[in-house]
């Protein structure tokens, strides 16, 4: 180590505020370079150095120097460059899996909401249905009974059965033709 460089530390673990300026001026924009070379934009750069000044000022008594002032902040710049860069990638990780979870809340609502809605215009729809087709149309599709099943319990013939039943849908299929592509 250089005698400079010991003036420095010596007057940096001193308290000496004019030290501490002075290796302020001599590496502050060499060290935002360096930084800017790991975070993309100089204003990220900038903020690590000041923090990094920050630190090297309040733990200046504890700090210990085995190479030189030099290196041990450009070390340190990188190494809060490093942690920068981690945390932000975990942030981005974070915000694209509660972008991911909004959207699927959202498009499950929504497909909720759609799916509510349809069962309603059903529902009026089935209403609109003379009683004895609509009966034996919720039957078939809602008590999953066959044809012959409906007929002997409404005492009907088969053929009767399958006449309403394809009414029951020309009907329903006409009323639901702006909902069904």
């Amino acid at each position: 180590m250089d005698r400079i460089q010991e003036r420095l530390i010596k007057g940096l673990k001193a308290g000496d505020k004019k030290v501490f300026e002075e290796i302020y001026r001599l590496y502050f924009v060499p060290l935002s370079y360096y930084c800017a070379a790991y975070t993309g934009t100089m204003e990220d750069a900038e903020e690590i150095v000041q923090s990094v000044f920050l630190k090297l000022w309040i733990k200046r008594d504890d700090i210990i120097i085995e190479s030189s002032l030099k290196a041990y902040l450009y070390k340190a710049v990188q190494n809060e460059a490093i942690n920068l860069l981690n945390h932000n990638k975990v942030k981005k990780k974070y915000e694209h899996h509660i972008d991911e979870l909004n959207k699927n809340t959202n498009e499950n609502v929504q497909h909720k909401m759609e799916k509510e809605e349809l069962e309603r215009i059903i529902k009026r729809a089935m209403l609109r249905l003379p009683k004895k087709r609509r009966r034996i149309f919720e039957m078939s599709r809602f008590e999953g009974l066959k044809y012959s099943e409906i007929a002997e319990r409404l005492s009907l013939s088969v053929k009767t059965v399958e006449a309403q039943m394809s009414k029951a849908l020309k009907s329903l299929r006409k009323s639901l033709k702006d909902y069904i592509p």
